[in-house]
């Protein structure tokens, strides 16, 4: 009888999978699938995503494929393939410059030609470069890595500027107006402020019980950090002025990006377990959008008012981007 259960758990487990190789439509209809954009050859998991509103590029950073590919939305294909890279996680486009940025897992940041993808720059951090994020009015490139750093490079030459200690490993963190950092620190259980001129933290912030913080945002038309937890799945709002705790709500499991939609007052949490959650302002949930199981990367483009969902090779399906447009 056990096994039984066993096989059946098994058998609706997979039917669930195999329901959801195709986007699955939310009973709200928040989003509508605008393209499912394949990328054959890519295998293993997906990071993180960067946008050229300009060109209508998407860079997206394949971790376990050791690539970057360069996606087309236009005309829904890959362009270009980006190969030989260990693990890249971060990455970042700069308009000004005409370039991406790439941080991967042997601690290297590569600086690569916008229009033949050439390198261009590159420089070594030490272990486990994770997070990007450009400032393009100071034209600095600030980098997430090691076992507890924020370095500040030259986004021309990626010469080093300065460094942010911190207590742990960073990982999602946001570069707010003026000259705060916010970094979610999981390690140390906390959400880290830091002081952009003066390269040290400034304040401390507690994640009360939960844990494994990882995605953050900043939500800066009501003065207010976004931070998603993992254990257990929530997601809490801090006053940006001093980390009072405004909010918290329950989120989707194993979330990995999140993201501010101004426009609608919304908010967008993209989750391993597959789903999206789309919260309002107060963080309730207004929709739970169908996905895939491990898709828990992804990038709302402002520009291109557009949620984009990487997809993991999963079966017989090729990696993919979703391109998710808000439907109301």
């Amino acid at each position: 009888m056990l096994a039984m259960r066993f096989a059946l758990r098994a058998a609706l487990s997979m039917a669930s999978l195999l329901a959801c190789q195709e986007p699955c439509a939310a009973a709200d209809d928040y989003f509508q699938v605008e393209a499912r954009i394949d990328m054959p050859g890519v295998a293993g998991r997906i990071d993180h995503l960067a946008y050229d509103s300009a060109g209508r590029r998407l860079f997206v950073a394949e971790l376990g494929n050791g690539s970057i590919d360069v996606v087309d939305i236009a005309t829904r294909s890959v362009i270009h393939r980006i190969g030989g890279l260990h693990e890249p996680q971060g990455i970042a486009w700069s308009s000004k410059l005409g370039r991406v940025y790439v941080a991967s897992g042997d601690g290297a940041v590569n600086a690569y030609s916008g229009t033949d993808y050439s390198l261009t720059a590159s420089v070594q951090l030490g272990n486990d470069a994770d997070n990007l994020r450009l400032d393009e009015a100071t034209n600095y490139l600030y980098a997430g890595y090691g076992e507890g750093a924020i370095a500040v490079l030259d986004a021309t030459t990626l010469a080093r500027r300065g460094e942010i200690g911190l207590k742990a490993h960073p990982e999602s963190f946001q570069l707010a107006p003026g000259t705060r950092l916010f970094v979610n620190v999981p390690g140390a259980q906390e959400i880290a402020v830091a002081d952009r001129n003066l390269l040290r933290q400034s304040a401390s912030w507690s994640g009360g019980d939960a844990r494994a913080n990882f995605p953050l945002a900043l939500d800066v038309p009501n003065n207010r950090v976004l931070v998603v937890f993992r254990r257990p799945a929530t997601i809490t709002s801090y006053r940006m002025k001093d980390g009072k705790v405004l909010g918290k709500a329950a989120a989707c499991a194993d979330a990995d990006d999140l993201f501010v939609d101004p426009r609608r007052q919304r908010i967008y949490v993209v989750c391993g377990d597959g789903f999206v959650d789309v919260l309002d302002t107060a963080l309730a949930r207004e929709a739970r959008f169908h996905t895939v199981i491990g898709a828990r990367t992804g990038l709302y483009s402002r520009e291109a008012d557009r949620l984009f969902v990487a997809v993991r090779t999963l079966g017989d399906a090729p990696a993919a981007v979703w391109i998710l447009a808000p439907a109301k």
